[in-house]
């Protein structure tokens, strides 16, 4: 999966990167000349094509599992 952020200033990417860094997260800083339009377009349908195969393939859960999924893991953490 790619995400890609663009914080407003050095302190919010400060504040992000200590926060993957927390959470242990495997992450790619690049700066923005780095990634080229075409690589990133081309991950990202990359990532379209994988998530439709997935999609025919049946393998996909619906709104409603994904609430109930959410729901239950709630009730489960003593939330509201």
């Amino acid at each position: 999966m790619t995400i890609v952020v663009n914080p407003y200033n050095e302190q919010e990417e400060k504040a992000l990167l200590d926060f993957l860094d927390s959470r242990h997260y495997n992450y790619k800083s690049t700066d923005e000349t780095e990634m080229a339009d075409s690589e990133f377009l081309d991950q990202y349908n990359k990532e379209l094509a994988e998530a439709e195969a997935q999609i025919d393939a049946g393998d996909y859960l619906t709104h409603e599992e994904v609430k109930k999924f959410f729901a239950d893991k709630r009730k489960r953490s003593g939330g509201n």
